[in-house]
């Protein structure tokens, strides 16, 4: 038997088909799934467009746990229609209040060896348990509950290898952090990151989860540790011990690269405005004031997160400058924090408690005040991503974040020491409270069911089949590392996420707010719509609105430097292509309103050969390249997914 990574053991045991070779395209069987409100409304009425009577997978849970505030119906009706429809179709039902979907998936769900995938881009949360766990659009999560493998390449595998151990007041988030430092938040495409040395025994299960989730913010595929010891107390203590395996790399394993990391020598880190991979030390921030800390989100909200959080405010007041606010990650979490006093131990020292629930790290909760410094435990500091556009919004671990809510300042928590302050260990408990009465399984036969749907509940819009030639505008031109949060906004904003007509008036709302009527008014006219971007387009969410909109208001194509995997696969589900400059300097030579031509598409496509943009306004030829697979050519030319599955069009 070869010598094997983890990371190839599991992907042998579940691909269907294509070779395990870097860069071909494989077809993995999935054993789980995961949705959340914000993009299951659109992923459950594509899983209704196929027709299929009842979901295939092991287990596929539908969370509510992003668009929880509910100001006006929106909301509340979308609530309703996913539970109504989890009980038709055997999904089980997470209701409001009981929790992040990752952080609860972790709890009770999760299982060493299994496939997840999950239509948000923070699902490798649970490689934390052994899991290989992907994020994906809301079409590909509704095609696998339909039976349908998870289309991918085949990754490179990266080794990084963990020694040593933490030291006081530097945290799983100080970890990932220095991933972040390193490896960037763009070039990690097709790339899956593995943990190993003998560091990682070191490691509690939720801080590899803090870990893996924020490999996201690299943008690897996903990230994974072994399944060891530590991962079989952490399932026996949650109930489900039954349910661990051992898995591991062997001995020798060889991976694409490697990168080492000695845990005892990380320091307190943050990442500055407004990217995840710009990475300071805390020590260097020179004591900034500070309006605001967010202790949460499915990063930083276990029961040892909060712990931590907890045990460093214990009998002590927030600064009178600071509002800091708490969000759990789940109702195991509150439950265990009001048994143990901990709860109200923050209580008393003046947190505002929030919803169990995504809350302010998606900006529909708690936003910063007009340029205010908010310190948030969360993943992601997209510009205008917290509500609040010129908010200057720091990710930090729950460390400094309790630190800094006591001295209202930017604040190294080793600095704490000299307050006579200690180090907070948290040991996990042998055993965690189980309740698992917000958790709905579904009817045994669904037949009689009725899906209700209020008048925010639309239809999936359905995609035109690509015209051999296309006119078009430049509709908007942008720069590198376009987040999907630029291209539609997160927030109050989602509220519309199952009315894509409402919603698409919102594209770009935070760069250029007049794109989505300009782009109207060139597809009322016949021509389509085209987007030119830098490096790197499409980062962050898996929400698949950033391509079901653009597609709704015309844009046949997206022409860029670079694409992210989730986004990329998004845009070709949606029928539209997403194109790399074959030269990148000709990005240089195409600006906003320039009239565009592309002819003889049908044949480049099916021959893989470069596409000609005749630039008409600037007299230019550009040549474009692609690397579609045949079935990725195949739903372009029909006009996306669903047309091909005959559930459109």
């Amino acid at each position: 038997m070869s010598i094997r990574t983890l990371t190839a053991k599991i992907l042998d045991e579940h691909i269907v088909s294509g070779v395990a070779e870097r860069g071909q395209e494989i077809a993995v069987r999935i054993d789980q799934t995961l949705t959340q409100d914000a993009t299951g409304t659109m992923a459950y009425l594509q899983f209704e467009a196929t027709r299929t009577p009842k979901v295939k997978t092991e287990i596929s849970v539908s969370y509510v746990d992003h668009n929880t505030i509910q100001i006006g119906y929106e909301n509340a009706d979308d609530h309703k229609y996913l539970q109504t429809v989890a009980d038709k179709y055997g999904i089980t039902f997470s209701r409001p209040g009981n929790g992040i979907c990752h952080q609860v998936h972790l709890e009770r769900f999760g299982c060493p060896g299994k496939t997840l995938l999950g239509s948000d881009s923070h699902t490798p949360t649970g490689g934390g348990i052994g899991m290989l766990a992907i994020g994906a659009g809301g079409l590909d999560v509704a095609l696998a509950m339909s039976g349908a493998p998870f289309y991918m390449s085949y990754p490179d595998i990266v080794l990084i290898n963990l020694t040593g151990k933490l030291g006081k007041w530097v945290g799983a988030k100080d970890v990932i952090l220095k991933v972040l430092e390193h490896f960037g938040t763009k070039g990690n495409v097709g790339v899956i990151a593995e943990y190993g040395g003998p560091g990682v025994k070191t490691l509690t299960v939720p801080e590899r989860a803090t870990i893996t989730n924020m490999g996201a913010e690299c943008g690897f595929t996903t990230s994974v540790f072994p399944s060891d010891e530590v991962t079989r107390v952490f399932l026996k203590a949650q109930g489900r011990g039954e349910q661990w395996k051992s898995l591991s790399a062997d001995k020798g394993a060889v991976y694409a690269r490697k990168f080492d990391i000695d845990l005892a020598k990380i320091e307190p880190l943050t990442a500055k405005p407004h990217s995840p991979g710009n990475i300071a030390r805390v020590k260097d921030m020179g004591g900034i004031k500070v309006d605001q800390v967010c202790m949460g989100s499915c990063t930083n909200s276990s029961f040892r997160d909060l712990m931590i959080f907890a045990s460093i405010l214990k009998g002590r007041t927030i600064h009178p400058d600071v509002s800091v606010v708490v969000g759990p990650g789940s109702k195991q979490v509150v439950e265990m924090l009001s048994d143990n006093g901990m709860l109200a131990e923050m209580i008393k020292s003046g947190v505002r408690l929030a919803e169990n629930a995504c809350g302010f790290c998606i900006g529909n909760s708690q936003s910063p005040g007009s340029g205010a410094v908010s310190l948030r435990t969360g993943n992601r500091n997209f510009l205008g991503r917290s509500g609040t556009k010129d908010a200057n919004v720091y990710i930090v671990g729950p460390e400094t974040a309790a630190a800094s809510a006591l001295t209202g300042k930017f604040t190294d928590p080793r600095e704490l020491e000299k307050s006579k302050i200690k180090y907070p260990a948290i040991k996990l408990p042998g055993k965690f409270r189980v309740n698992d009465n917000m958790i709905i399984p579904p009817s045994k036969s669904g037949a009689n069911v009725e899906v209700i749907r209020g008048p925010n509940i639309g239809e999936p819009p359905a995609g035109l089949p690509l015209a051999d030639v296309i006119e078009a505008k430049v509709a908007i031109k942008l720069g590198d590392e376009i987040t999907t949060d630029h291209i539609i906004p997160a927030g109050a904003r989602m509220k519309y996420r199952s009315n894509i007509g409402k919603y698409s008036e919102y594209l770009f709302e935070v760069v250029d707010s007049g794109f989505a009527k300009r782009a109207l008014a060139v597809k009322a006219t016949g021509k389509s719509n085209i987007i030119v971007a830098g490096a790197s387009y499409g980062q962050g969410s898996s929400r698949e609105h950033a391509a079901i909109c653009p597609m709704y208001v015309g844009v046949k194509a997206v022409v860029a430097k670079s694409f992210e995997r989730i986004h990329s696969a998004n845009l070709i589900n949606f029928g539209i292509m997403p194109l790399v400059f074959k030269t990148p300097a000709d990005y240089d030579g195409i600006e906003l309103g320039d009239e565009l031509k592309i002819e003889g598409i049908h044949d480049c496509l099916k021959l893989g050969a470069d596409i000609k943009l005749r630039n008409i306004t600037k007299g230019k030829n550009i040549f474009l390249i692609h690397s579609f697979s045949k079935r990725q050519v195949e739903m372009l030319m029909a006009g996306g997914a669903l047309n091909l599955i005959g559930g459109q069009g």
